[in-house]
């Protein structure tokens, strides 16, 4: 454990806890040791995220009190410098990842990106960075893998991550991944369900596919929400006086 130059508390921290394993008469119950990255934003708030297997924060976070840390949680002061050195290598390798790919130098970029996935397989970045570079190079497969893994990462969708998350769902339609693109967006709205723009994307996406019935509806809830939406208007104007919907 350690304090920065606030006087916050910042360090890696373990707590026991009883988990049932097994089923039936095999079940039995074991201690667990789970281990956390702790690091106190305010004089009552301290932010907790677990480590995974490599040692590095992933996950959603989640708030206790300092009181509450100290009470019941054990510092792992030989935890830390790992973990800290854990994290800067992630995005060291993902800051180079961003840069090369701006460059179009995709092949280097995703060795980066996976890099920083070998010890964060959860990092946003890198995996819209990676899925970016295997999408502009047409290596299909692989992007579906990507895909699958980005669409379970719930902050992927966070507004923190806006332009990876547009740019991203603007490069399936254009790889004409239609079918990715709808379940995309029906993610997305699974989180913000009152965002025009991800409205519009999805009844565009549902257009490309010739859904012309799920794209109006969709349309229908992006001008609900903002009537003045220029694209959707447009877009719902054409469906309508070419009767499609």
């Amino acid at each position: 454990m350690t304090t920065n130059s606030e006087g916050l508390i910042e360090g890696v921290f373990s707590i026991e806890r009883m988990a049932k394993i097994g089923t039936g008469t095999t079940a039995r119950r074991v201690k667990q040791t789970a281990l956390y990255y702790a690091r106190q934003v305010d004089d009552d708030v301290v932010e907790m995220q677990g480590l995974n297997n490599k040692h590095v924060p992933f996950g959603k976070t989640e708030q206790i009190t300092p009181d509450e840390l100290l009470a019941d949680y054990l510092p792992m002061p030989s935890l830390y410098k790992e973990v800290i050195g854990n994290l800067r290598t992630v995005q060291k390798s993902v800051a180079r990842g961003d840069k090369f790919r701006k460059r179009n130098e995709n092949f280097t970029a995703e060795y980066e990106y996976a890099n920083a996935l070998n010890l964060d397989e959860q990092n946003v970045r890198a995996n819209f960075g990676i899925g970016l570079c295997l999408l502009a190079r047409d290596e299909e497969e692989k992007a579906k893998r990507v895909f699958d893994r980005i669409i379970k990462i719930d902050s992927a969708f966070e507004d923190e991550h806006k332009h990876l998350f547009n740019e991203y769902g603007i490069e399936l339609r254009k790889k004409k991944f239609f079918g990715q693109a709808v379940d995309y967006y029906k993610r997305a709205l699974e989180l913000t369900a009152n965002d025009e723009n991800l409205w519009y994307n999805l009844g565009r996406a549902q257009f490309e596919r010739k859904d012309y019935a799920k794209s109006g509806e969709a349309l229908a809830e992006c001008l609900k929400l903002f009537p003045e939406h220029a694209e959707g208007v447009k877009m719902m104007d054409y469906l309508t006086k070419k009767g499609l919907v």
